[in-house]
Formats: structure tokens, sequence, C-alpha cells
């Protein structure tokens, strides 16, 4: 009799376990230090709660460290949490594990940057491409079409990044002739290396006219190095944004911010897997747009106040 019991623990364990399990959707961005991904955890609880779900939030400390959330998911995936929502660091390291995933049957919803895989739920993100393209134009707009620019970007294989670079590449080759792209280098997540490679670019070009950054480490980095030069005159396109960015967008450090809505983000994502879990069948991509931000409109009601940094700020307070 006291076998029996003992086995039974256990086991009884085990099915608490699975029961508990069976209402947690596992969230794992890249990072969890900006603001950006504090929103997206802020939209991805609502969208969670909506349907009687909590979340499991872990990231990586880097956002560059692709084997570090490689085991965060895999331990997600040993424990067959409902759902996984992810935003892989690298397109091609986490592909294998979301095809692990997918094939124990737990659906995986891939958001803000891509993976090298078709086994997914789907993919929400904003359209970087479009979104590397807006910046293009803006940047050739306030140059009057011509000059010298540098492209500071995130890492190589950051699916998201690249497509903003690539789509900030495309525009300038396709429309500004007169627009020279003379440096392309990576701030790998790190505000003093991005500093360090738009120093760089500046002391190798001294006519360089404008400098384009595309997420919030590359920004500002490269905002410091600006400042630290009092280069006043360099056209600078950030791509995200804190509050210290929109206070240097109204000093006029900073030409143009643009903007992505990471509470859809991560909204839309958390809300694909419920669905699936409730038996619908959720779109395979969902592309958001991105916000041309500027001093001009920033005061406007066209911009949302979910994409601002003061409004994310509230929400990942509890103000949501």
């Amino acid at each position: 009799m006291r076998f029996c019991l003992l086995l039974s623990v256990p086991l009884l364990f085990l099915t608490a376990c699975q029961q508990s399990s069976s209402k947690v959707i596992g969230v794992v961005p890249k990072g969890a230090g900006h603001a950006f991904w504090l929103t997206v955890k802020a939209g991805a609880q609502k969208a969670a709660a909506e349907s009687g779900y909590t979340i499991e939030w872990n990231a990586p400390t880097l956002e560059v460290d692709a084997s570090r959330q490689k085991d965060i998911v895999d331990s997600m995936i040993t424990r067959r949490l409902a759902g996984i929502a992810l935003a892989p660091v690298d397109r091609k390291a986490l592909a294998g594990t979301v095809d692990r995933g997918t094939a124990a049957g737990i659906p995986m919803a891939i958001f803000d940057s891509g993976v090298d895989t078709a086994n997914r739920l789907t993919y929400v993100a904003t359209d970087n491409r479009a979104g590397g393209r807006l910046a293009a134009r803006r940047l050739a707009e306030a140059l009057g079409g011509k000059g010298k620019v540098a492209v500071v970007g995130f890492m190589p294989g950051s699916a998201s990044t690249m497509e903003r670079e690539a789509g900030f590449r495309d525009e300038i080759d396709a429309n500004f002739p007169g627009i020279e792209i003379v440096v392309e280098s990576f701030g790998m997540a790190d505000r003093a290396k991005a500093m360090a490679v738009t120093e760089n670019a500046l002391t190798a070009h001294a006519d360089l006219a404008g400098i384009f950054a595309d997420n919030e480490s590359s920004s500002a980095g490269a905002l410091q190095a600006i400042k630290s030069r009092n280069a006043k005159q360099i056209k600078f396109v950030a791509f995200d944004a804190n509050e210290q960015f929109v206070e240097d967008l109204h000093a006029g450090w900073i030409d143009a911010l643009i903007l992505q809505d990471p509470y859809q983000m991560g909204y839309e994502t958390v809300k694909a897997i419920t669905a699936k879990l409730s038996g619908g069948s959720p779109a395979p991509r969902r592309d958001l747009p991105a916000t041309l931000v500027t001093r001009e409109n920033i005061d406007s009601k066209e911009i949302p106040p979910m994409i601002l940094p003061a409004f994310q700020r509230q929400l990942t307070q509890g103000g949501h």
C-alpha cells in the first residue's frame, strides 16, 4: 500500500504541472530591459487574460544571445506550455527550436523578427522593409536629395533589422541617386559599440550628412556620438524610441523617429495563439505599419498614443 502511495505522488505532481502549463503561454522576446519589449509584454498579458490564460515572460539578458534564448524556449517546450510566442534573436539559430515546438503540438507564434522555417502558427511584425523605405525617404528629404549617409544596424542575422536595412538601401538606390551610403556598421545591441562605430564614420567622412540607425540601442549610441561632437547639422533618423529620444527630437538632435506599435504586436501574437487553442485558424502573417514621427506631427491626433514612449511607460507600470 505504501508503495502505491509513493508511486501516486509523482503522478499527481505531473498531472498538476500539466494542468498548470495548459493555461500558460510562453512569451520570449529578444531582451527584457527596453520599454519596447515591456510594452510587448503588456499587450501579450491583455490578450492572454481575455481568454483565461496567463503568460510566462522570459528573455536572454543580452539581445544577441541566441543560445540562451534557445534554452529558454526548449524548456517551455519540455514543460508543454499551451503556446509559445517568440521574437527570434537569430533567424537561423532558432529555426530548429520552432520546428521542435510545432512537432510537439505547441502553437509557435513568431513576432517582431522572422525565422527560417515555415513551421510556425503566425508571424506578427512591423513591415520592416517598408519602415526602412520610410526612413530613407525622410532622410533624403531632409538632405535635399544629396549627401553621404551612414547606416548603424543592430547585428547580422537579426531578420527584422536586416529587412529595415534592405528597405533603406532599396529606396535610396531606386529613387535617390544623389544619396551615397558610405558606411554600414553594427552596434551589436551595445550602445557603446554603436557610439564607437558612429564616431568612426564621422572621422572617416568629415562631410557625412546623415545617419540612419535601425533600432533603439544603435540609435542611442549614434545619438551620443553626434552630441559629443556637437554635430547638430547631421540629419539623424532613428528607428524606435525612448523618452530621451522624444526630448532630442524636440531639441533638433533627431530629425525623425520611425516608431512601431509594440503593444499591438504583443496583443496580436498572443491572440493568434489563443484563437488556435480555441479551434480557430489565425492568419499566417500580420504586418503592422511603422509611423513617421517628426517635430511637426508628434503632438497631433494622427499619432497613436500607444507608440509613444511616455504612454508605453504607463503601460509597463501597470496602467493598461
